[in-house]
């Protein structure tokens, strides 16, 4: 079977630490990340003239999947979370990561490219990339040409139903005292409260008792989920 062999320009460092609670389309929460250029892409002269576009395609790779496709089988079929994780539809016709090639693509804001000692970085804001997800490319976003405004879009045809978040008595103690002690900030809370509104359960998963945990930056978050509402009851510094 024929293969082709892809450079790492770089790697994502991203407050998403683990695949539970990242959004399943870029842009549905304005986090802020940036790439760490790997040698010898990590050279200014690259990015002359990207500051004259205002979102970039990043091409990247899977690369924490638990049950990868093997490459001399081919599944044809999965269960998107969108429809529920209980209805099989074709590979294609999905943005799954389980695909012959675990190739993602993501539109983002362009925020900065800047020099970090001997380290260049990329800022943007709106990635749903996995922190340390290797980059294999980046592209300008060209508006009149990538933009599609009557497309139809199947199954996702129209952004998810968010949730109203809240705090519980503990959680919002525990919140301020992390802020007062320059151990987080109002930033990284409005995030995860964006984060937590898209529901980031699994689609089968509907037990309201459940307290449920997730990473996020510095922190370990627990919560639960009613049919309109996320609390949260808990956080702490990992």
């Amino acid at each position: 079977m024929p293969e082709l062999n892809l450079p790492i320009i770089g790697y994502m460092q991203s407050p998403y630490k683990e695949k539970f609670g990242i959004p399943r389309q870029p842009n549905l929460v304005p986090v802020e990340s940036f790439i760490e250029m790997q040698a010898p892409y990590n050279d200014l002269l690259a990015f002359e003239g990207i500051e004259e576009f205002s979102h970039l395609w990043l091409v990247w790779q899977f690369h924490d999947n638990k049950h990868p496709q093997h490459p001399h089988i081919f599944r044809a079929q999965v269960r998107p979370p969108r429809l529920g994780g209980n209805k099989k539809i074709g590979v294609f016709a999905t943005r799954s990561m389980y695909r012959p090639a675990p190739i993602g693509l993501s539109v983002v804001q362009l925020q900065a490219v800047r020099k970090v000692g001997a380290s260049v970085r990329v800022y943007v804001t709106g990635s749903d990339l996995l922190d340390g997800t290797p980059v294999l490319d980046i592209k300008p976003y060209i508006q009149y040409s990538d933009a599609i405004l009557h497309a139809r879009s199947g199954y996702a045809q129209h952004e998810p139903e968010r949730k109203q978040v809240s705090w519980t008595a503990q959680a919002t103690q525990q919140k301020l005292t992390l802020m007062e002690r320059g151990q987080s900030d109002s930033r990284i809370m409005h995030e995860l409260e964006q984060v937590l509104s898209l529901d980031p359960r699994p689609a089968y998963q509907d037990d309201q008792a459940r307290i449920y945990a997730m990473r996020f930056a510095a922190l370990d978050v627990r919560f639960r989920v009613s049919a309109t509402q996320i609390e949260i009851v808990a956080v702490v510094l990992l």
